[in-house]
């Protein structure tokens, strides 16, 4: 019997899942739901915030990620019906350079509107615990992007996804756990490149993806204006924000003919008037930010102050918010600081020094408590598809107070300015691991809305009884 074929065949598929490996985050774990982490109580510290803030522990949550100031934050609906900010979590690491992610293994990692189902929730993640972001979106997949498997997890490692420390991912898992139970059908992740404000829209603005940023920014405006989360559609390859119409939406197709509320679009078009005249000024007196930085990424301070601290990875470092692993590669400084240790970073996790001695380091931000998931408790469909921790924003404009929509539990799509009835027309080495990102996991996420593979880890009496009606 010739085995030549079988063999080579056998060795292609092994070549080609190892290249996605390297180009992706592979978070799927063997070992189902370790410990039980996916099940862990929120922490009597973040029960109390909650409290404080006037929420409910079950409330719907959404999020917003800011790769600039490497944050992403947790809001959350409190007793008037509207969202408030609850806590900012300092990012560990995130890969590429501000702007959306084009095809796989490009190390970027997403910029959009992106909604979450408990089907993205993974317990048996490689990297601790992972939400998938659900990239490619409906626009995304409409402008020809590609790539898979991009998450939020742990493990400070990166490769196009969002990584926290194990203790925060812990912390926000468990939170969408809770907001799952609450009644919440999908929540909703907002990836920006950084916080858009005048200043920033200023510095960058000769940045070639500003067409595409001004787009999302009437998304952030809906938010900032009604703290509400947005209606979110795609037609014409383009966002829509709030969008009012008796058509039918698809990302490729023509717009139907669509309206924004008039109290909705009235404070986003005054919103973004100001916005546009201190762009214009700051923009007469503020340099330009440079295209690319080219120096893949980024971390909080938080972290980075940490590691400096200690003179660089190798240890384990453990902060105010979370623990730091011996293999985190720090991103490298830019070439005009090439005398400090960050420029001498291995892009290569593993060729970090090895563990040295447990260090602590004190930090200004706050987190703690861990939480966790389920596996294949929920089986909703997966849809179309946010400087230190407690910092608090400004608050929304006065207008957003005599604004009458509800929330919608579920992430839907959105639509543009204008009030009136329009047709839309516009064009960790332990067993060496991969760097995280872009995860292309062994176990994907079913057709059903399930990650394949994650195990029944339920106590009896658990979540399925409680959510078998959203099963299919």
């Amino acid at each position: 019997m010739n085995r030549g074929p079988l063999v080579r065949a056998l060795l292609a598929s092994a070549a080609i899942a190892a290249a996605l490996a390297l180009a992706s985050c592979d978070t799927d774990s063997s070992t189902p739901a370790v410990g039980g982490r996916h099940l862990q109580p929120l922490s009597d510290r973040m029960l109390a915030e909650i409290e404080s803030k006037n929420m409910a522990k079950e409330s719907p949550i959404l999020v917003r990620v800011f790769k600039e100031e490497s944050e992403l934050e947790i809001w959350k609906e409190d007793k008037t019906g509207r969202f408030a900010l609850l806590h900012t979590y300092p990012i560990c690491r995130w890969s590429g350079e501000l702007g959306p992610k084009i095809k796989q293994g490009d190390r970027q990692a997403p910029e959009g509107f992106y909604t979450i189902t408990p089907g993205l929730m993974n317990p048996n993640s490689n990297y601790y615990l992972a939400i998938n972001i659900g990239f490619p979106n409906a626009y995304d997949r409409a402008n020809g992007r590609t790539g898979a498997f991009v998450m939020i997890h742990g493990d400070c490692s990166s490769a196009g996804c969002y990584a926290m420390t194990d203790e925060q991912v812990g912390e926000i898992y468990a939170l969408a756990r809770e907001s799952f139970f609450g009644g919440q059908k999908t929540f909703q992740i907002q990836a920006y490149p950084f916080k858009m404000t005048p200043l920033n829209m200023a510095r960058h603005r000769n940045s070639s993806n500003m067409a595409f940023w001004k787009m999302i920014k009437e998304g952030y405006d809906h938010f900032e204006v009604t703290r509400l989360q947005p209606k979110v559609d795609i037609c014409e390859k383009r966002y829509v924000f709030d969008a009012e119409s008796s058509g039918k939406f698809s990302a490729a197709d023509r717009c139907p003919a669509y309206k924004i509320p008039e109290e909705i679009a009235s404070a986003v078009r005054e919103k973004q008037r100001r916005d546009d005249v201190q762009t214009a000024e700051l923009s007469n007196r503020t340099p330009a930010a440079p295209a690319k930085t080219g120096v893949d990424g980024g971390m909080n301070a938080t972290f980075l102050t940490a590691l400096k601290s200690h003179g660089g990875p190798g240890a384990v470092i453990h902060t105010a918010v979370g623990t730091i692993p011996p293999h985190v590669n720090p991103p490298r400084e830019p070439e005009s600081a090439a005398g400090s240790m960050f420029s001498l970073a291995s892009a290569d996790p593993r060729l970090a020094p090895g563990p040295g001695p447990t260090v602590q380091v004190a930090s200004a931000t706050s987190s703690g408590g861990v939480g966790g998931f389920f596996s294949h408790l929920f089986g909703s469909k997966t849809s179309d598809d946010q400087a230190g921790a407690s910092r608090t924003t400004q608050p929304a404009d006065a207008s957003a107070s005599k604004l009458k929509r509800t929330v919608t539990a579920k992430a839907a799509p959105s639509a543009p300015r204008p009030a009136e009835i329009k047709t839309a027309n516009a064009a960790k080495p332990a067993a060496p691991k991969q760097e995280a990102s872009a995860e292309p996991e062994r176990t994907a996420a079913s057709s059903n809305g399930q990650l394949s593979g994650a195990a029944p880890t339920v106590p009896s009496g658990g979540f399925e009884n409680r959510f078998g009606a959203w099963n299919n």
